[in-house]
């Protein structure tokens, strides 16, 4: 019995140009990466009806596409280039072209089925881009006010100072885009009102939240934390048993969270008595730490689904 492989578009994009490679057919094309070569390939795909067009995440160079093909309802997944090449390394294709990059798409595509997401509108697009800046910024800061303590010529230390007042203005006014942004649309202000509603949560980690993990409320739980990186991970073979640890997920948002669990260990009593409780059985406070982190992403998540604020009653 011969399998049937869905139809799958892998699309490698770079600067210029779309690479494609079409499934189970092996048809290979090639099109501009701009408005005139989006169109020809959307009246191509018309008559394709692919079941997933799978494409890496590639800055700004996959931006016109995702807002073009998901303008058309078209079935996209966007992957993180990381785990595509793993899937490369484990098939046998060590060698990287963008053609033979478009092929492992479609391949990983169709064998893997990855899950079709909705696209982030426009608004969200900017917001993301918002926070990665203002994220940016914060490291200036970090480093310049480290540098700044080794500093002896009189010069140097004003034109630190300078600078520190530079970021800080830059990052207040990011801080009012992002507030503009995200009361130009009633779902984003609903959500980012529900999470500065938790304590410990301020805006930034708001911020982050709505821009980096839009998928909060519609995940369960254990995915939410998994998404994160926050969901332990097992090592287990036969008989023996190691430690469990947290890896992958988005990597910002455990930046995001670090400061705010730190918070809610002082001032969200559920959430203090969670960590008290963790401290006494002898986790460490690193562990300890990781596990508010995984209670608040949790618990905006569940609020965020429920469509409610926190209250001292809240899980």
């Amino acid at each position: 019995m011969t399998a049937i492989i869905a139809r799958t578009l892998g699309i490698d994009i770079s600067k210029d140009r779309l690479d494609v490679h079409l499934l189970p057919e092996g048809t290979e094309r090639r099109y501009a990466n701009d408005a005139n070569g989006l169109r020809e390939l959307i009246r191509w795909l018309a008559q394709l009806t692919p079941t997933r067009i799978v494409y890496e995440a590639t800055g700004a160079y996959h931006r016109l596409l995702e807002r073009t093909l998901g303008a058309k309802g078209l079935p996209l997944v966007k992957m993180n280039p990381q785990h595509t090449r793993a899937f490369a390394k484990a098939a046998g294709q060590l060698s990287k072209t963008d053609r033979i990059d478009a092929a492992m798409l479609a391949r990983f595509g169709a064998l893997m089925t990855p899950q079709i997401r909705p696209i982030r509108n426009e608004t969200l697009d900017t917001l993301c881009e918002l926070v990665a800046t203002r994220r940016a910024l914060i490291k200036d800061r970090t480093a310049t006010l480290n540098r700044q303590k080794s500093l002896t010529i009189p010069l140097l230390k004003r034109q630190a100072e300078q600078r520190l007042k530079q970021i800080a203005a830059q990052i207040a006014a990011i801080d009012a885009e992002c507030r503009i942004r995200i009361a130009s649309e009633a779902d984003l202000s609903r959500r980012f009102d529900i999470l500065i509603s938790i304590p410990g949560l301020g805006e930034a980690t708001a911020f982050a939240l709505v821009a980096d993990m839009p998928e909060l409320g519609t995940l369960a739980n254990k995915q939410a934390a998994s998404l994160a990186g926050l969901a332990p991970v097992d090592r287990q073979s036969g008989q023996w048993k190691g430690k469990s640890f947290i890896q992958g997920g988005r990597q910002t948002l455990r930046q995001a969270l670090y400061m705010p669990a730190l918070v809610a260990t002082r001032f969200n009593e559920p959430l203090k008595v969670k960590y008290e409780s963790l401290r006494a059985g002898g986790k460490p406070p690193k562990v300890a730490i990781t596990a508010i982190m995984r209670k608040l992403i949790v618990l905006a998540n569940t609020l965020i689904s429920d469509d409610r604020k926190w209250a001292p009653s809240s899980p």
